[in-house]
Parts: structure tokens; C-alpha cells; sequence
């Protein structure tokens, strides 16, 4: 047979695939003992999802560490302020050794599931065996190099992008970087820790609190407390890749629910002065006094309230030993709360 004969069959390889390993029951594992996408395989463990798919996909091995965590009891997600942003839902990283693979392959042969077994192995003993393109596992190779496969982001596996990663597992010499726009790197993981960076609920103060009056300035500030940096630093062992992205408040925007409303500032961004955002209204202050943050009602909510929604805007940047690192898209964060307007009743003598 000449070399190039089966190459037609691994053109077809993919559909016949998408049919047949979801057909595969999910419970299936290898044996023999060794480890296979991180899971060892001889102990009765699925393989991290690794024989679920056509592709070998695994589970991410990068790790985050949190600095500047909130106390706050609630914590969310930054939203990029840019929506044209669209960072990879997935990516390829160091997955399998030459031992692995050639486990994975013989864990797939054994499943005795109206032949799929041998029918998805055989596929795989082409691509990974049979020279095409590569042959015997790279066994030769071991402790050379490792398979890098396609990983998802968790929090992001629904979205489309989290397809494009549809290559099955290559071959990367250690120390080297593949020629791939997708295999992990700095920038991959700091735009990975931009989704695990946890900000704080944005729950504003008011004076007066929860109910108001017509045409009175109400005063909006942040705690000062919660008002602090938030940092995740993302890392896969046995790389050196890191990054590190790091958020920090710097405005906080109020729309009032309304039309019939004023804010102060009149752009409605209150901005940092001294630390924090806005200032508590003193015992005292004349009931006409503008405050450097807050709003103003113009027309009474009457038998409803206004829905006051307080957004805080992050900047975004990271750095890395490897890579100068960056600017990323400002992030933003915000919470509404139900404001209750009356008008000011007055007395007649």
C-alpha cells in the first residue's frame, strides 16, 4: 500500500467522528494506569472529556490566583465596555505525552459499543500511528515534547467561539512555539483572567436612602472599603507562561430611570476625587446643596419608584515577565436599586 492511501479516509474522519463518539457512552475509561488529560486513567475516572469528542479536547491545567479579593458577600464578572471585544473562548495548550496519547487511542479500541470503538480508534491510529502525520505516538519522543489540544473556557462553552479550536492534538517540540494564532500564551491568559476577575457588587449609599423627594438633591457615594484593586494572575505549571490582569475603579455612572431627572455631575460620571467615588452628604448640609455625585427628580414616581442604576467602570491592564503587556477593554460592573420620588407636600393656612 503506498503512504498516501488512507489520507482520503481522515477527509471524511471528522463528521464520521462527531457521530460516532457522541454515541460513545460518557462513562467509558481507559485502563492501564497512566494518566490521560491529566486523569489517571487506571483508576475508573473519565478522562477530563478527553474521549467525548473528536477533537481529544481537555480540561484547561491553568491556574488562577486572586489578590485585592472584596469581602463583599457579592461579587460578579466585569462586561467589556467595548462589545466588539472578543477575546478566545478557547485555545490549544500542552496536553499529552507520546505515552498518553497511545493510551488514549487503546482506551478508545475498547469500548465495545457496536463497534465504534475500533472504528473511532482506527481513525485516531492514523493520524497518531500510522504516519499520518505522525507514527508509532511519537514514543521516540517521549519526554521531548508533549500534544497540545484544544481546551474551552468554562464560563464560555456555549458560545460559538468556543468551536474553534477544531484541530486534533500536534506535535510541539519543548521549547518551542507552535505557529498556531491560538495556542495559549501571555496575552491568552490575561485575557482568560480578565472573566475570573472578581469586582464587588456596586452598592451605593444615598442620602436621603431609598425614598426622596421631588426636586431635592439626593447625594450617591461608594464605600470606600470596597473601592480597591482586584488582581488574577493565570499560569500554566511547566510552561513559564503567566499573566497578570489587573482592575481598578475609576468612575461610577448613575442613570436615573427617567427622563424627568438631573445628575450631578451633569454627564452623569462621578469620578474619583481623593480616593473614592462621591462624598457621604454631612449632618447639616443645606437641602439645596449639589453634591459632587448624586441626582436630582425632577417629577414624582407616584405610586411606583424609579429604577436608579449605578454602573462602575474598571480599567483594565495586564503585564507578564515574558510579554510588555497592556491595556485590555475597560470593564464594567453595576447594580439598580428601586428610589421611591414624593412630592414635597405643602401646607396651606
Amino acid at each position: 500500500m503506498i503512504a498516501g492511501a488512507r489520507k482520503p479516509a481522515l477527509r471524511w474522519a471528522a463528521p464520521a467522528l462527531a457521530v460516532a463518539v457522541v454515541l460513545i457512552p460518557a462513562t467509558a475509561h481507559a485502563g492501564g494506569g497512566d494518566t490521560v488529560g491529566g486523569a489517571d486513567v487506571g483508576s475508573g475516572q473519565q478522562s477530563n472529556g478527553a474521549l467525548q469528542d473528536r477533537n481529544l479536547t481537555v480540561q484547561t491545567k491553568v491556574q488562577t490566583t486572586v489578590e485585592g479579593n472584596p469581602k463583599s458577600a457579592k461579587t460578579g464578572t466585569l462586561t467589556p465596555a467595548n462589545s466588539n471585544w472578543d477575546p478566545p473562548a478557547c485555545w490549544y495548550e500542552p496536553a499529552y505525552s507520546p505515552k498518553q496519547i497511545e493510551a488514549t487511542v487503546k482506551a478508545i479500541r475498547k469500548m465495545k459499543f457496536f463497534g465504534l470503538g475500533d472504528f473511532v480508534g482506527g481513525i485516531f491510529d492514523s493520524y497518531f500511528k500510522e504516519g499520518h502525520p505522525y507514527k508509532d505516538y511519537n514514543l521516540d519522543k517521549q519526554g521531548e515534547g508533549k500534544f497540545w489540544a484544544a481546551t474551552v473556557d468554562e464560563k464560555r462553552k456555549d458560545e460559538p467561539g468556543a468551536k474553534a479550536c477544531d484541530k486534533l492534538p500536534f506535535w510541539v517540540q519543548e521549547g518551542e512555539t507552535p505557529k498556531e494564532p491560538l495556542a495559549v500564551s501571555p496575552r491568552i491568559l490575561a485575557e482568560y483572567a480578565y472573566g475570573q476577575l472578581p469586582v464587588p457588587g456596586t452598592e451605593i449609599k444615598m442620602a436621603p436612602e431609598g425614598e426622596t423627594k421631588v426636586n431635592l438633591p439626593t447625594w450617591v457615594w461608594l464605600d470606600k472599603a470596597k473601592f480597591k484593586k482586584v488582581s488574577v494572575t493565570a499560569s500554566l505549571p511547566g510552561t513559564g507562561l503567566s499573566a497578570t490582569t489587573t482592575a481598578e475603579p475609576v468612575s461610577l455612572k448613575l442613570e436615573p430611570g427617567t427622563g424627568d431627572a438631573e445628575t450631578y455631575p451633569a454627564s452623569g460620571e462621578c469620578p474619583i476625587e481623593d480616593g473614592r467615588i462621591g462624598t457621604p452628604r454631612a449632618k447639616g448640609t443645606s437641602g439645596d446643596t449639589d453634591p459632587p455625585c448624586g441626582v436630582k427628580y425632577l417629577r414624582s414616581s407616584r405610586d411606583g419608584s424609579y429604577e436608579l442604576k449605578a454602573t462602575l467602570t474598571w480599567r483594565v491592564r495586564w503585564t507578564s515577565t515574558t510579554e510588555p503587556g497592556g491595556d485590555l477593554p475597560p470593564g464594567e460592573f453595576g447594580a439598580a436599586q428601586d428610589v421611591v420620588v414624593r412630592e414635597i407636600q405643602s401646607v396651606n393656612r
